[in-house]
């Protein structure tokens, strides 16, 4: 069974799981490297577009998209 956990990598190459596990079994894996985040607009526009995105209105409005709410 395929299992995928989120892990930091420390400045001396360290691997730190981001959520509690148990201990990993012994074997291989594969690591899966992702780019960090570089957009400078992105990261200026999230507090002004999270002002938005957290209205009642907005959760009314896509409140069909997440039936278990």
């Amino acid at each position: 069974m395929l299992q995928t956990i989120e892990v930091e990598i420390d400045a001396s190459g360290h691997i730190h799981p981001l959520e509690s596990l148990p201990r990993l079994p012994v074997g291989r894996a594969l690591l899966t490297l992702l780019t960090p985040i570089t957009d400078e607009a992105a990261l200026l526009a999230e507090n002004a577009l999270a002002e938005d995105w957290l209205r009642p209105e907005e959760d009314e409005a896509w409140a069909h998209l997440q039936p278990g709410r």
